[in-house]
């Protein structure tokens, strides 16, 4: 796939990227593995590096942590309107960084449902909950009940790590994520659909690199694109799409829409440079699967 050589012209020494495609006909044109149906319906569409080398995920984990917890709400372990971190919250208010705990400590700055403020301190919260009730530690529980059923087998959640940023993994692992959020097995279409939709509409907050959004959507761990602007996504993606990208220079977006995935790692980490190039390898992507309206296909 031609869109992926722009990677090549990201400042980092190693940058790996991959597409995704549940559409009818993609994925057949490009190298190597490209064209390979990785599960039912979704074909890896290209890739570009070392889809072995591992990386630092940064807040891509969240995806992971999200996944874990919903498959917790399916399993009973936890249910999402329980209370946690500040008063009156709960673990839906967790998950949507709409809780009122401040970005780094489990200190309320805002009322619940007030405002969007992104908290690892949240998802750190979350993950004490997670581990208490399941009588596990939560890296466990994440390897148990997401690394494994995905074939993630280059992931991992060191114990002690962060649930909100402590994960690494190669582009292989990024892309079988991918590939569930793209055909979700873990839990159910219902679940799924209720965390991939705005959570406490209507929240003003910031976008971590990209300023003051109003409404700062947000599902149930999902960062939600919305009409947003600026955004690390590019301009052919629908308001529909989901992800979330990390300080490490990672990524992983879902547009359920055109049924395509895209996610990104190197050894860089997160700025400028990311602001400006995601969004166009985005619409890159996006044309040359013929998913963006008035473009024609170039790949």
């Amino acid at each position: 796939m031609r869109a992926l050589d722009l990677v090549a012209d990201w400042p980092a020494r190693f940058a790996v990227a991959g597409v995704l495609s549940g559409r009818r006909g993609d994925g057949e044109r490009g190298d190597g593995p490209s064209g390979r149906e990785i599960r039912r319906g979704v074909r890896l569409a290209g890739t570009t590096g070392d889809a072995d080398r591992s990386f630092p995920w940064a807040s891509v984990t969240k995806l992971c942590t999200a996944l874990a917890v919903l498959v917790a709400v399916e399993e009973g372990t936890i249910a999402l309107s329980d209370p946690a971190g500040a008063p009156g919250a709960t673990v839906a208010h967790l998950l949507a960084h709409a809780s009122g705990l401040a970005p780094d400590h489990p200190e309320p700055i805002a009322p619940p449902a007030t405002r969007r403020i992104y908290s690892n301190a949240g998802y750190e919260v979350l993950g004490e909950l997670l581990a208490d009730r399941a009588g596990i530690p939560v890296h466990e529980y994440v390897t148990e009940a997401v690394f494994v059923p995905l074939g993630m087998s280059g992931a991992q959640l060191a114990p002690g790590a962060s649930p909100a940023h402590g994960a690494e993994g190669t582009l292989c692992d990024l892309l079988a994520l991918g590939a569930e959020l793209l055909s979700p097995r873990l839990v159910s279409p219902e679940t799924f659909a209720a965390a991939t939709r705005v959570a406490f509409p209507n929240l003003p907050g910031v976008l971590p690199g990209f300023g003051r959004q109003d409404p700062n959507d947000w599902g149930l761990g999902f960062e939600i694109r919305d009409r947003k602007r600026p955004h690390w996504t590019g301009s052919c993606n629908s308001p529909a799409t989901f992800g979330h990208f990390g300080r490490s220079g990672s990524f992983l977006w879902v547009d359920p829409e055109a049924r395509i995935a895209c996610g990104a790692l190197c050894d860089l980490d997160f700025g400028s440079w990311a602001a400006g190039a995601w969004p166009v390898l985005s619409d890159a992507v996006m044309r040359t699967l013929g998913a963006c309206a008035g473009a024609s296909k170039d790949g």
